[in-house]
């Protein structure tokens, strides 16, 4: 039997600009925290008129609960193609040297949306604060089956312990003013987390 190719319908018009405003609001909630991500900023920002958003989002936590999730799928998929490139026993190791590399200190409008969002979390609405919390999840994962224990006693206490210490660094490395400080907390961490030979 000859099986036929699933075409894929192009997205509507309400569907691509839906997805135009969460883009648009991923990238602002990353570079101005989510205090500083208007409506109408996003709005306008993706070319569109402030009128129009309640024709996609019920509420402005509706879009940041959907921002929030943009943006961790996208940390996610960097990392993951990350470890994908690497042969499998420097995964973990290419993943976290994606993680805390410079371009990524420098890049925050396009990086980890939990780095520049964490802080905030405790006083979001409860749909963008699951959204966050499923992104941690995921990546807490992510690391733990790149790691070579998986599967072994104490193994998701160790992914555990490289996220949480990952993404202390690397919020602190966006954080101070001091270049050689920023690298220094980079190095430092990386040289912690790889797995020793």
């Amino acid at each position: 039997m000859r099986s036929v190719p699933s075409r894929r319908t192009a997205p509507s018009r309400k569907e691509a600009t839906h997805d135009r405003i969460v883009e648009t609001a991923a990238r602002a909630i990353r570079r101005s925290g989510s205090s500083g991500t208007g409506v109408a900023a996003i709005m306008k920002e993706a070319g569109l008129t402030h009128g129009g958003f309640y024709a996609h989002f019920d509420s402005r936590d509706g879009m940041l609960a959907e921002a929030v999730d943009r943006a961790g799928a996208e940390g996610l998929a960097v990392l993951e193609r990350a470890a994908a490139a690497a042969p499998p026993k420097k995964a973990l190791e290419a993943l976290l040297a994606a993680y805390l590399s410079k371009e990524h200190v420098q890049g925050m409008e396009t990086g980890c949306a939990v780095a520049a969002l964490g802080s905030e979390m405790p006083r979001q609405a409860p749909k963008v604060r699951r959204a966050a919390t499923r992104r941690i999840k995921e990546m807490i994962d992510l690391v733990g089956r790149q790691s070579p224990d998986w599967h072994q006693p104490g193994a998701h206490e160790r992914a555990l312990v490289t996220v949480a210490t990952a993404l202390g660094a690397l919020v602190l490395a966006r954080a101070v003013d001091d270049p050689e400080l920023s690298n220094a907390l980079r190095k430092a961490a990386l040289n912690h987390l790889t797995p020793k030979a």
